[in-house]
């Protein structure tokens, strides 16, 4: 039956702790602020969402399989690397991206003056239309590790059609 599916949604959810010393990355941009996302990669929260997002909906596991933290490979890795790796393997085994609607959970920075480089760059990323992708930002209204300023996380939700010809 799932083979007759022409659409399938993903889900994908990513939060890290803010450290100083480390750059802060969020969607493929880099954002102005004293404390970055600790990670074994560059921990872009929101790219590991999406990149989630997209394996979730494509039935292929989840990112800690297929890039694992205890991999040397993946130490200091650009997420965005690791989301086009993603994104291929979806198209092999007959999927592309429709959209995507995602938030980033933060206390500080505002997000609102980056949310449009944030929009562009994951249109670039995905190779979608930048009107197929959605960017929202939600402070922690100083509750819980994302309001004291402890962490940040992402939600991304996607939609795939199967590709036609496959």
């Amino acid at each position: 039956m799932s083979e007759s599916l022409a659409y399938r949604v993903g889900l994908g959810h990513d939060t890290h702790r803010l450290v100083a010393g480390r750059p802060l990355l969020l969607g493929g941009v880099r954002i102005e602020h004293p404390t970055g996302l600790d990670g074994h990669s560059d921990a872009d929260v929101l790219l590991h969402a999406v990149t989630d997002a997209l394996l979730g909906a494509a039935g292929l596991g989840d990112i800690g399989e297929l890039f694992p933290d205890t991999d040397p490979q993946y130490q200091g890795a650009d997420s965005a690397r690791l989301l086009d790796e993603t994104l291929a393997r979806v198209r092999q085994v007959g999927w592309q991206l429709v959209n995507l609607d995602c938030t980033i959970h933060a206390q500080r920075p505002k997000l609102s003056t980056y949310k449009p480089a944030i929009k562009q760059r994951l249109s670039e990323l995905l190779q979608i239309p930048a009107d197929a992708v959605n960017v929202k930002a939600k402070t922690g209204e100083r509750v819980g590790p994302v309001g004291r300023e402890e962490a940040m996380c992402a939600d991304a939700v996607v939609l795939i059609q199967r590709i036609a010809d496959q």
